[in-house]
């Protein structure tokens, strides 16, 4: 759908009105290197990406919220500002109620209801559809309602949304790149302080293709919270020892002269996986900084060595398709990107061989797994905006 037909889609759905129409945008993200660590203290390394969801909305003047997704075939969903809950079914609409009960919390209280249309070309799962969803209703309302907010606010909002309303133990990276991305730039983001850099990305030669498993996943539903449980866990354990808050405070040295404080062997595995994966995120910004795409390649492989073998997050069809990307001519490394058990790889490889590439790991993958992986060239984007 484009902006146009979504205008006229809105008109037939809601009608003609003096008050005006308008639209925002906010994209997905796709994480280069630095997996689930966001909520261990970590550096995560994402960018935003073109793909995104648009929302054309417009005021009302009663309390009423009415919600219509075109990709979500569920009709009109109606709420009220003052008695909205959780639903159960069609949950979708749980994201943006979130976003307005996480606002109530800081008493910030909208004045009137919205009726509201949004579409998107988010490929797949994994790349942070939710999130998006979030940013671009809180870039939406604090424009709308000249709420104050900065775009960082927007992402904590969205973190909230999904960590309170949505019980979705998730860190802030997916609400911070949808917010703060940049054409051609990945963050390098401090999740324990919130300090950012942007790093041009230049690959000279290379491209970043985001491969498609087409494997539904669901976070919430997943072993994601229990993960965070595990390494909190962990965390604990070390405590005793050491004056730490986060995983990611220790060096990987550090973790191998403690780690025998962590009772849980299976806790002990998450642990090393954070603490590892916080120092390869911080190689892997040295090694793009200093336009060795060998080295990086190999790191954001053995990250997915480690997702794998270690934070216990990948599937076989995630394994499959890294195993196969990573057999073809011109791979530099390849790895599961998103919160796991399903959804997208990413791939570094030169740029002439991306058409073999495509065409045999499409082959291998749908041989194994009966399913059709899709393939996109990854651009870093800008974050989330107003359009008209």
């Amino acid at each position: 759908m484009d902006m146009e037909s979504g205008k006229q889609k809105f008109l037939s759905l809601y009608g003609e009105d003096n008050e005006e129409l308008r639209g925002y945008f906010a994209p997905g993200r796709v994480n280069l290197i630095g997996e689930h660590i966001d909520y261990n203290g970590g550096h995560v390394f994402p960018c935003a990406i073109p793909n995104g969801i648009t929302l054309i909305v417009r005021k009302r003047k009663d309390r009423k919220l009415r919600f219509y997704s075109e990709n979500y075939p569920f009709g009109v969903k109606e709420d009220d500002l003052d008695t909205f809950s959780h639903r159960s079914v069609n949950g979708w609409t749980n994201y943006l109620l979130g976003v307005i009960a996480a606002l109530k919390n800081k008493n910030i209280l909208l004045p009137n209801g919205l009726d509201c249309l949004f579409f998107g070309n988010i490929p797949g799962s994994g790349l942070s559809s939710s999130a998006a969803l979030e940013v671009v209703f809180g870039t939406a309302l604090n424009d709308l309602f000249s709420l104050g907010l900065t775009p960082i606010e927007v992402a904590l909002i969205g973190q909230e949304s999904e960590n309170k309303f949505n019980g979705m133990n998730c860190g802030i990276m997916d609400q911070f790149a949808s917010a703060m991305g940049k054409k051609d730039k990945a963050i390098l983001l401090d999740c324990a302080t919130l300090k950012y850099t942007y790093v041009p990305l230049h690959l000279n030669g290379a491209k970043i293709i985001v491969t498609n498993s087409n494997k539904p996943h669901s976070l919430v539903s997943s072993h994601y919270n229990e993960r965070r449980a595990e390494c909190e866990e962990a965390l604990k354990d070390l405590q005793t020892v050491l004056p730490i808050k986060h995983l990611c405070e220790l060096t990987p040295e550090q973790f191998d002269e403690y780690k025998g404080k962590i009772h849980n062997k299976t806790c002990l595995l998450r642990a090393k996986h954070v603490v590892y994966e916080e120092n390869r995120t911080q190689l892997a910004v040295k090694a793009l900084n200093q336009d060795d795409l060998v080295t990086f390649g190999h790191l954001l492989t053995s990250s997915g060595d480690s997702l794998r073998y270690d934070y216990d997050a990948t599937c076989f069809e995630i394994d499959t398709l890294v195993e196969a990307s990573l057999a073809q001519k011109g791979v530099l490394g390849s790895r599961e990107t998103g919160g796991g058990w399903g959804g997208n790889t990413i791939t570094l490889i030169k740029s002439e061989d991306i058409p073999a590439f495509e065409k045999n790991v499409s082959e291998i993958y749908t041989a194994k797994t009966h399913l059709k992986a899709s393939f996109v060239e990854l651009e870093a984007g800008e974050g989330a905006r107003r359009l008209f």
